[in-house]
């Protein structure tokens, strides 16, 4: 079921909403922003609903901040006007719709579902965690390469995700995977809340962006809140156990311990990079570099172009384990 996020402090309007779409998406009300987008944070919404006053800039103005980002543009906004709203006095960049009032009873479920339908039909996300996907990530990577921008990439799996997966099923599977794009979100964009980005390629496989001097920093708090919240998938035998036992990618059966993440990291200052192709495979090289140690960590590429046009590799091991 869809989710659908409503601010407003119109008790009227809440209550009409409600009635219309309370059977066929899952609502949640707010009465102000800031508490909506602690919400938008951890769990993206299928759609934000508005309520918005002449005098409302404020509320305006986080909406247009959090719409530059590349993580949250996607949210489609329908904004709430009251009938005494001047609309040519407003930049409405933030909204991708706008209803009057009067018209929310026979017009609400309408609007909301063209919303949601051209926000599925123009935006490339995950469906799964709601995260930009291959095609956006591709595009963050090239655009900061061809304005000459430093930043650092990181390629982040999990360990053991499949036997995992195949014991468990994919319904808990998913709740990982959920929770992993959460994790990286809130984390990333905790450190960084500008000019940040997270995106989901699929399955277990996750990227972010962020500057050089925060990476290694982020990188391990990830790894540790990993490691502190991925038990609790498990059932409590096996997590006195400390591992469970499933079938390998051989069907043969195995022991596999409890799930970590690796992380591999470059960045812009590992040579001279030009296309988005070229960052995203030295990324993977350490995360398979990285996945040859037991336990969550992460590995940061500290290759270097030579005279030569050669490189040489150093890696930079921080690790719990």
């Amino acid at each position: 079921m869809n989710t659908i996020v409503i601010v407003s402090q119109y008790i009227i309007s809440i209550n009409i909403i409600e009635s219309v779409l309370k059977n066929l998406y899952k609502i949640l009300v707010f009465s102000k922003i800031e508490p909506a987008l602690d919400y938008i944070y951890n769990s993206m919404p299928d759609l934000m609903i508005l309520a918005i006053n002449m005098d409302d800039s404020f509320t305006i103005n986080i909406l247009n901040n959090l719409k530059k980002d590349p993580i949250f543009n996607q949210l489609p906004v329908l904004a709430v006007l009251p009938d005494q709203f001047d609309i040519s006095r407003w930049d409405f960049s933030f909204a991708e719709d706008y209803i009057w009032e009067t018209e929310l009873e026979r017009e609400i479920l309408t609007r909301v579902n063209l919303c949601i339908l051209r926000s599925k039909r123009v935006v490339e996300i995950n469906p799964l965690t709601r995260l930009p996907g291959n095609i956006s990530i591709n595009r963050q990577i090239q655009d900061r390469l061809d304005k000459g921008k430093e930043f650092a990439f990181a390629y982040a799996d999990l360990d053991y995700f499949k036997p995992f997966n195949d014991y468990y099923g994919f319904g808990r599977g998913d709740e990982v995977i959920r929770f992993t794009g959460r994790l990286i979100l809130n984390i990333v964009k905790n450190k960084q809340p500008n000019n940040s980005f997270i995106g989901h390629i699929g399955g277990d496989d996750f990227v972010f962006i962020m500057d050089l001097n925060l990476m290694e920093e982020t990188s391990q708090e990830i790894t540790d809140a990993f490691d502190k919240i991925i038990p609790t998938f498990y059932d409590p035998e096996d997590r006195m156990k400390n591992c469970i036992e499933s079938i390998d990618r051989q069907n043969h059966v195995r022991i596999f311990p409890i799930m970590s993440i690796s992380i591999g990291i470059t960045s812009t200052k590992t040579g001279t990079l030009s296309h988005y192709g070229e960052i995203t495979e030295r990324a993977s090289e350490m995360k398979k570099y990285a996945k040859q140690f037991k336990g969550s960590c992460y590995k940061l590429d500290r290759r270097r172009d030579l005279f030569a046009g050669q490189s040489r590799l150093t890696t930079d091991t921080i690790s719990r384990k």
